[in-house]
């Protein structure tokens, strides 16, 4: 059972929360999940999570005797808090300690807020997302969105590129069109549609009464159609090259231990240069 230290909770519904981890992908998702907070209007949580045998084996293989990983936690989280109240003076910070998988306590800190922020491991906006064991665990069982941050992303791009949502064959999700509109609109941003089609053209027709619905809840949101034939991931990338936000869903639930994210998804979680959000739905 996952273990909570010195747990503030979401004070807010709907509140940011962002794994934190000491290196420099972690650091870049903390500032995205910041400024992500004050467009919302919202508090941002940081969460780091430590699972205590691996660290006490892994310190005891180096022949250090450690503080307790707790107090590790609390100076960690509390370095980047201070950093980031700093940076965003208007900006609510909240900690979480939690020691348990680190996985699932990443994915249960999420599951009372909006939005679960994590950094990939990938080296900067030149290569793709390089996919860890536990961002690709959070993103197969987050009942909640998961946005992935590459180090280097840590620049505010606000106004800079369009917003890019996929849509499959199989049609538009309200769930994931409607997280796409409001992130354009908060980024006053374009919004541009990637999608496929069926045989009959049923998904284009489906897509633009979708559409339709969207752009009269969010009348600011310039909206711009890409239909594409052929690998629906290559398409993707390559749309969100300049791309401030990349949105795709995911659909179905995932039992605890799922860590199968999808092929469209992985491949873009793997090559795209932008942040990718994954919007689980159906």
């Amino acid at each position: 059972m996952t273990g909570v230290e010195g747990a503030t909770g979401c004070e807010t519904a709907g509140c940011v929360t962002a794994g934190v981890g000491g290196g420099p992908g972690s650091l870049a998702a903390a500032d995205w999940a910041a400024r992500e907070a004050l467009s919302r209007g919202t508090v941002l949580r940081l969460v780091h999570a430590w699972d205590q045998p691996s660290a006490v084996l892994a310190d005891a293989v180096a022949g250090v005797v450690p503080p307790p990983d707790r107090d590790r936690s609390a100076a960690l989280l509390a370095a980047a808090r201070d950093t980031l109240a700093r940076r965003y003076p208007g900006l609510t910070v909240t900690t979480e300690s939690r020691c348990g998988p680190l996985a699932a306590a990443l994915t249960g800190a999420g599951a009372d807020g909006g939005l679960l922020v994590l950094g990939s491991r990938g080296s900067g906006r030149a290569t793709g997302l390089l996919l860890g064991s536990l961002a690709r665990a959070a993103v197969a069982r987050s009942g909640r969105p998961v946005v992935l941050v590459r180090p280097g992303d840590d620049e505010d791009r606000t106004g800079q590129g369009d917003v890019v949502v996929g849509v499959g064959p199989a049609g538009p999700d309200d769930t994931v069109l409607g997280f796409a509109f409001d992130a354009a609109s908060r980024r006053t941003a374009p919004l541009r549609v990637v999608h496929g089609d069926d045989p009959a053209g049923r998904t284009r027709q489906r897509l633009t009464e979708a559409l339709r619905a969207w752009q009269d809840k969010y009348p600011d949101v310039r909206v711009a159609r890409q239909p594409v034939v052929g690998t629906a991931a290559a398409h993707l990338v390559d749309a969100a090259r300049d791309a401030c936000l990349l949105v795709v869903g995911r659909t179905g639930r995932r039992p605890a231990l799922a860590t199968h994210i999808g092929p469209v998804t992985d491949a873009v979680l793997q090559h795209a240069t932008a942040p990718v959000a994954v919007v689980p739905h159906g």
